[in-house]
């Protein structure tokens, strides 16, 4: 808790219209002052050259680093200043405290930022619960929620007009309440670098880290720390296998969307049609690369993170592996008794989902990429202080 005397001097600060740093962003600040002094980490990933090019950390500078930090352990391991050292530098987890701040400080509409502490696991499960419980209450109003349709026909159950009257608001307003959030975030970092717009070599470079997850490779290729000293690229790839697989599933409802309202092909399809290609191929990756990041979050050493935000990162996942696990079992339960009870279940884990998107772990990849943005345009502008190098 902060002291009377730290409390007068924010309120003096905020009185004369000035920028006041939380206790988590001083923090930041502090150990970034120790880091340039220091430089040994300097080509381990992008924070450190971005570093080098500031004398001192204001909250614009602190928010564009935090957010661009990958958390990958590397300088933790690397730095003698780390704990027990009197100066407890420890950059991957005070730059993670500061990151949900920013989520929470970016939120649109504003007061809803509270959501990104409430958002946690049981949160999570319960929402999907609930939903679920829901849609199958409304299908027990005409019918029997085992076999209620007969054959395989999904809109015997839920009419498609429907599924896209419930599901298409919520998902506009997720897209609607992230955009907004990190063209602040945008706005407000922009001062931290250039100022100048991105150009398209600019665009293209952050595009290709943000897709390949270039620092997540520990700055030497061997990858990240997890739960000892031992390098491993394991969370890369479970990145990997989760994005891509949520990108997969994406693109078959995208695709799916298109056959029924261009050429009137109407859903469930079968294989080999390209929406179950893809949409299978997506599941399995999301199953996979979900199950694989559980198990790196619960095992990782405690000082890589933030103790407060794992609840968050758990609900997250747990969505995503619910959504990829019962959308495989719609497909094997299709044209059983059973496809409705999976049919509610399924549907209420996506739209949980959809509801928490804009107040969750979800919201991490789209304000890293815009710190990627950034950093990529600040390495095309002249050092400012002609120190260090990029």
């Amino acid at each position: 808790m902060q002291s009377l005397e730290a409390l007068a001097r924010d309120a003096r600060a905020l009185a004369n219209g000035e920028v006041v740093l939380s206790a988590a962003e001083r923090e930041v600040a502090r150990q970034l002052q120790i880091c340039n002094a220091c430089r040994y980490c300097e080509g381990f990933c992008a924070v450190f050259p971005a570093m080098t090019r500031r004398l001192e950390f204001g909250k614009a500078d602190v928010h564009f680093l935090a957010n661009l930090c990958h958390n990958c352990g590397a300088c933790l391991h690397a730095c003698q200043y780390a704990p027990p050292h009197e100066f407890a530098v420890n950059v991957p987890q005070s730059m993670a405290r500061v990151r949900g701040q920013t989520y929470a400080e970016y939120a649109w509409p504003a007061p809803l930022g509270v959501l990104y502490q409430r958002n946690g696991l049981v949160v999570s499960l319960a929402l999907a619960l609930g939903l679920a419980l829901f849609l199958a209450a409304a299908v027990m109003l005409k019918t029997s929620i085992w076999g209620a349709a007969q054959g395989s026909d999904f809109y015997a159950i839920f009419p498609h007009n429907l599924m896209v009257s419930l599901f298409a608001p919520i998902f506009l307003f997720a897209v609607l309440a992230l955009g907004m959030g990190v063209r602040r975030f945008l706005r407000d970092v922009t001062p931290a670098t250039s100022g100048v717009a991105a150009s398209g070599a600019a665009a293209n470079e952050a595009a290709r880290d943000a897709l390949t997850l270039k620092y997540l490779d520990g700055g030497h290729g061997e990858g990240c720390h997890e739960a000892d000293e031992a390098y491993t690229l394991m969370r890369r790839r479970m990145h990997h296998f989760t994005f891509y697989g949520f990108a997969l599933c994406f693109a078959a409802t995208g695709l799916a969307t298109v056959y029924h309202y261009v050429f009137g092909w109407v859903a469930p399809y079968d294989l080999p049609s390209i929406p179950k290609l893809l949409g299978a191929a997506g599941g399995i990756s999301l199953m996979i690369g979900t199950a694989g990041l559980w198990h790196l979050n619960r095992s990782r050493h405690p000082s890589h993170g933030a103790a407060e935000q794992k609840p968050m990162d758990l609900g997250f996942i747990a969505l995503l592996f619910l959504i990829a696990s019962t959308g495989m079992l719609l497909w094997w339960t299709r044209g059983t008794a059973a496809m409705g009870l999976m049919l509610c279940v399924h549907l209420g884990a996506v739209m949980a989902l959809f509801l928490t998107m804009p107040y969750g772990k979800f919201a991490h990849g789209i304000f890293r990429s815009a710190a990627l943005v950034r950093n990529a345009v600040e390495k095309r502008q002249p050092n400012p202080i002609g120190l260090g190098s990029d």
